[in-house]
């Protein structure tokens, strides 16, 4: 009977961290897609084409990450025909375009092209008032603080589940 309880006591509380761990991956992944979707807007918004038929912003980003070189957070701008504008923390690189979507949504992917820095990158296609162009805006960040709180989120859910499954096993074994 001990046997039988241990067993179900391991299968319900597995499966049930399992469940609880996707909860709330989705959840913490959100707010973090959240956040650059945030900068995404908030760069669009800021957008227009001057005379030149470049892409400038009307009022600065207020972001002090997009000036630092090498910060782990991200933006560049991608025109038909036209080269990449980079944020300075890029410095001499570029995120590769990705033409799998063609709509005007915001697209969510993981990207591994900078070794030793992945990244979560939004992104987005517009056409802005006065040009006849689409234009991709993208918006970067390095994926460690994300993976850092998921990694943390899975700890705690291993060591709750265990400690409750010890604790159910026990009492099992003592009535």
């Amino acid at each position: 009977m001990i046997g039988i309880a241990a067993a179900w006591i391991i299968i319900l509380l597995a499966g049930g961290g399992y469940a609880l761990d996707r909860v709330l991956t989705q959840t913490i992944t959100r707010s973090f897609d959240d956040q650059i979707e945030y900068l995404l807007v908030a760069m669009i918004r800021t957008s227009e084409v001057n005379d030149q038929g470049k892409v400038v912003f009307t009022e600065p980003l207020g972001v002090p990450e997009f000036l630092e070189p090498y910060s782990g957070l991200y933006w560049q701008i991608d025109g038909q025909g036209a080269p990449p504008m980079v944020s300075r923390s890029l410095w001499d690189r570029t995120l590769k375009t990705d033409a799998s979507h063609t709509d005007e949504d915001v697209h969510f992917s993981d990207c591994t092209e900078f070794e030793g820095e992945p990244l979560r990158v939004a992104e987005r296609d517009v056409v802005l008032p006065g040009s006849d162009k689409v234009w991709r805006f993208r918006v970067a960040q390095a994926r460690a603080p994300l993976d850092a709180n998921l990694d943390l989120l899975r700890k705690t859910i291993i060591r709750i589940f265990a400690a409750l499954g010890l604790g159910l096993i026990i009492l099992a074994a003592l009535q």
